[in-house]
């Protein structure tokens, strides 16, 4: 399935958004591509990098979702968009939200911009660098 089928089978009053959303995330960040595939046992559109999630973009039955796995692990950005995203709902890598005024398009886009340069394959590969050089407990 294409990016525009899967978007055009979203609900219609969704539509504008999320197609925004899927233009700011595709100009802020370049490293990504887009893919319609199955997370969470839901259909929705992956960003990856170099084939590894970096963020995903669904609607579901209640909300809208926007995955960041980039935020997951940055205490300070997550702090950071949890002020400027107040009427969203925030987990550890994900932002639920109904609707534009829930997450604004200008703040989706800073989100996007802010991720954009943080490298996860160097950081998994550094953290797993750094496991094989630690001394094994006897």
């Amino acid at each position: 399935m294409t990016i525009t089928e899967h978007l055009n089978q979203q609900d219609p009053t969704r539509l504008p958004l999320l197609q925004q959303l899927h233009a700011a995330i595709l100009k802020n960040d370049p490293s990504v591509e887009p893919v319609v595939g199955s997370m969470m046992g839901k259909q929705m559109i992956l960003y990856n990098d170099r084939g590894h999630m970096k963020y995903a973009l669904a609607s579901v039955k209640d909300y809208m979702s926007l995955h960041v796995l980039p935020m997951y692990m940055n205490a300070p950005m997550h702090q950071k968009y949890e002020a400027l995203l107040p009427n969203a709902k925030i987990q550890k890598g994900c932002i639920n939200f109904k609707d534009g005024g829930e997450m604004p398009l200008t703040v989706a886009t800073a989100l996007i911009t802010d991720c954009a340069p943080i490298d996860l394959i160097k950081i998994r590969q550094d953290y797993l660098d750094a496991k094989k050089k630690k001394p094994k407990k006897a």
